[in-house]
């Protein structure tokens, strides 16, 4: 068993990492604290070939694997924290599951403006009566000819405040076996966006109303039945959201350790003191192990997708020891660290919304213990005989 990077591993990585430190580096902390996509990122990013790492080289991406796009997302977000969310959109994102299931026309139509860095997708999961308990939702198609009706509401959806393309789950008929997803495109008649709401990580969401939205057949991307093909492909997202969750406790560990090795306190340096040095010991070795099992996750996962257990141990791990990491930096350097002058606190809240998102620590942990048992586990109440 091989823990080093090869030969071409290696140098890719470099020059990821040489990219982001010659045109991420600077304005980091301001990129952070700048509400809004950052479009300038995603067209340098398109233009280094950095979006559809995945994708086959015929549908215009790089032919790489999943692992190649973790390396990737670790030295993008080791140098700037925000253009990691940006690398995540054109790689693991909505568009990742998009891509995976999409039609021949599908891929004409969207992929050329999604992989230049001049649109970005979002993928509406979430509702009000539906978050961890996803098959619950309500959003409904039904057949209006050769398509399709759709009404609902989705919530916390990421960049859907300037999204071009939505990827939305729906249902068909009743049961899992009923639910599918659609394409929506911003400006379809019966589409709107609610009021832009500010969240902790600095970015705006918008709620998605859809009222009797006519989905031609064309723009039905998984139809009945298609609710595990979708979380299958959901996956890859959930690796974008645990690399970025340990590559940020990752960039906090860097800065508290040039800190400690720096600031005096009491005559001495702060690495002198026993207190400190268990810290970063500790922050070493959960980083360090929650790596182990994401880089298992993407290399076992090839060019395909990532198996769904190895997924939830590594987000569990990643999100866990990302924020550990990112908190116990902040406690290092003291008001330093909570001022936003520099990008500690950023990632404090960053690694916090993670523990949430893409499916919270709570569901992995579920999703664990099917695997360890070999069976499923409803979470709701028996029912009435």
């Amino acid at each position: 068993m091989n823990f080093q990077l090869n030969e071409e591993q290696a140098a890719f990585q470099q020059v990821v990492r040489g990219f982001a430190e010659r045109h991420l580096a600077k304005g980091a902390v301001e990129r952070a604290h700048t509400v809004g996509f950052p479009w300038d990122v995603a067209k340098l990013m398109a233009d280094q070939g950095l979006f559809g790492i995945m994708l086959p080289e015929e549908d215009g991406g790089a032919g790489g694997t999943v692992f190649d796009a973790v390396l990737a997302m670790e030295q993008i977000a080791q140098v700037c924290p925000r253009s990691a969310d940006v690398l995540q959109a054109g790689n693991f994102g909505a568009f990742r599951t998009f891509a995976e299931y999409a039609s021949p026309y599908q891929k004409e139509r969207f992929f050329k403006p999604l992989l230049a860095g001049e649109a970005v997708a979002a993928v509406g999961m979430t509702e009000p009566d539906a978050g961890s308990a996803l098959t619950d939702l309500k959003t409904f198609c039904t057949p209006d000819g050769e398509g399709f009706r759709l009404n609902g509401q989705k919530v916390f959806t990421t960049n859907s405040a300037e999204a071009n393309v939505f990827v939305i789950y729906c249902r068909f008929g009743p049961g899992v076996g009923g639910i599918g997803s659609v394409l929506v495109e911003r400006g379809m008649e019966g589409f709107r966006l609610g009021q832009p709401s500010l969240y902790m990580n600095d970015e705006e969401w918008c709620a998605l109303y859809f009222d009797n939205v006519y989905i031609p057949p064309e723009m039905v991307l998984l139809g009945p039945g298609g609710f595990k093909k979708q979380i299958g492909g959901f996956n890859v997202e959930r690796v974008g959201n645990t690399t970025r969750a340990l590559a940020l406790g990752e960039y906090c560990f860097s800065a508290a350790r040039d800190h400690a090795m720096q600031r005096t306190q009491f005559g001495r340096k702060l690495m002198e003191f026993q207190g400190l040095q268990w810290k970063f010991a500790e922050m070493r070795v959960a980083l360090d192990s929650a790596r182990l099992l994401l880089y298992r996750a993407a290399i076992n996962a090839g060019r395909g997708l990532p198996d769904g257990q190895e997924v939830a141990m590594a987000k569990y791990a990643c999100n866990q020891a990302g924020w550990m990491a990112a908190n116990e930096s902040m406690q290092v350097m003291g008001g330093t660290g909570y001022s936003k002058d520099l990008l500690i606190e950023y990632c404090v809240r960053r690694t916090r919304g993670w523990m949430i998102a893409g499916g919270s620590l709570e569901v992995m942990k579920n999703r664990i213990a099917e695997g360890v048992f070999g069976q499923s586990f409803s979470q709701r109440p028996p029912r009435a005989s």
